[in-house]
């Protein structure tokens, strides 16, 4: 048996080795996709629950905020008409 008769050999049966490696190695890449996908799946249907919450908070938020502008204005209009009468009496 000479070295060009065992290396081929020896060169298959890496061949082969390395093919068996590679056939398993992409079924659990397969199955860490799958897993990976449900999960992706899960958070976004999360997300969207989470969506609409924060829509009303939104709302709430802006109604509360026209009511508190709508305080200040007024307010703010009558320590403007205690000022201006305050001016009015001293001239």
């Amino acid at each position: 048996m000479t070295i060009a008769e065992v290396l081929p050999v020896i060169l298959y049966i890496l061949g082969a080795i390395l093919l068996v490696t590679l056939i398993i190695l992409t079924i659990k890449l397969i199955i860490t996709m799958n897993k990976i996908e449900k999960v992706v799946d899960n958070i976004t249907e999360k997300v969207s629950t989470l969506d609409k919450l924060f829509e009303i908070v939104g709302l709430v938020t802006g109604k509360f905020t026209a009511v508190t502008d709508k305080i200040v204005d007024v307010a703010a209009s009558l320590i403007d008409k205690i000022f201006k009468r305050k001016d009015e009496i001293n001239e």
